[in-house]
């Protein structure tokens, strides 16, 4: 299962936050980071009982939470983690409570030079809120971006920003124009609905393609994901609610064979940053949950290895979410217009 997987989807899931590949260790992150815990919990550095949870093993390893979810799906599998009536897993089986660990390193058996433990970009530390901003930027048309203001005004070197602004052209959200000067592409109606078209073509058949190599240990644990958010909506984090997206429409699409079909996609990925960036940070909470049941029905098709009806769910929850990103950005361009940075300025074309 998991040579069907390596060095295709994975690549894309990781939408290029990653790097799967490095001069010392070739295998996929998520493997790293499972044999790395899966060592220390065979050597007792990881007692019995220790809680482990994403957030914390992904700050260790320098990655996204992605890669530790897989992980962990597979030290599950193994038996060498367990779930219980909590957030997280605990280390080893049996019914004793949480034990919880202040999580290093040097208690998963790293160091500075040992391959598993990846160091993170250093425009990763300016992305996420880079992106946010030029997202409700882009809600209010094309903007120059000056990249010598930008690596000013976060306090970084010209090669970070650089690097920041390369990761959101491959996102779609910047590009180049004829005098090789970065523009933000403008976020218009008809920008949402072309790339809506592109997810609405390609996404089942990524996920026919994917669902046979998708471990079912880490698909019961989104489909469990599912179930607690639906329970607390709306008490519900932005951050929880852009990892059940992650889930369906990266993570799971990911495990596609065609390395092709899903660089096709990586750009109509643009749509849930749009979601993620406007839901309960420059707009309101949703009264009734936008997505969450959608995803159980494509998951529930899923777990009875019916792959058509999962593709066709897929198809429909893609179709009925354009209206509403559609209304969110129209709600957003009329009440909330954002400070210009100082590295932007309007662009007539």
């Amino acid at each position: 299962m998991v040579r069907a997987m390596n060095g295709t989807g994975q690549i894309l899931a990781e939408a290029g936050a990653e790097s799967i590949d490095t001069a010392l260790d070739k295998s996929p992150l998520y493997l790293r980071i499972r044999d790395v815990l899966a060592d220390a919990i065979s050597a007792g550095r990881l007692p019995r009982g220790a809680l482990l949870l994403e957030g914390p093993v992904a700050t260790v390893f320098a990655s996204t939470r992605t890669p530790v979810r897989q992980a962990f799906a597979l030290l599950e599998t193994a038996g060498q983690i367990r779930r219980f009536d909590g957030r997280g897993f605990l280390v080893g089986q049996g019914r004793s409570g949480p034990k919880r660990v202040a999580l290093t390193a040097e208690m998963l058996g790293l160091d500075e030079e040992a391959p598993g433990l990846r160091k993170a970009p250093a425009w990763e530390a300016i992305y996420e809120s880079l992106e946010r901003e030029l997202v409700h930027l882009s809600v209010f048309g094309r903007h120059r971006i000056n990249e010598v203001e930008l690596a000013r005004a976060r306090g970084v070197g010209r090669q970070v920003a650089r690097d920041a602004l390369t990761r959101l052209e491959a996102l779609g959200i910047m590009e180049k124009d004829e005098r090789m000067r970065w523009t933000l592409v403008p976020l218009d109606e008809s920008r949402m609905r072309d790339l809506h078209d592109i997810r609405v073509a390609l996404e089942p058949v990524a996920l026919s393609r994917a669902a046979p190599f998708i471990p079912p240990a880490e698909r019961h644990a989104m489909t469990q994901r599912l179930e607690e958010a639906l329970a607390v909506y709306p008490d519900l984090s932005v951050e929880a609610m852009d990892d059940l997206e992650t889930d369906l429409h990266i993570t799971c699409l990911g495990y596609c064979p065609n390395r092709e079909l899903l660089i096709a996609l990586r750009r109509a990925r643009f749509m849930l940053n749009v979601s993620k960036h406007i839901i309960g940070v420059s707009h309101r909470m949703p009264a009734n949950e936008p997505f969450i049941a959608e995803h159980l029905a494509v998951f529930r098709a899923l777990d009875v290895d019916d792959s058509a009806r999962a593709a066709e769910t897929l198809r429909h929850h893609i179709s009925v979410s354009l209206p509403k990103v559609i209304a969110r950005v129209a709600e957003l361009r009329d009440a909330h217009r954002p400070e210009m940075p100082v590295y932007a300025t309007p662009a007539v074309r």
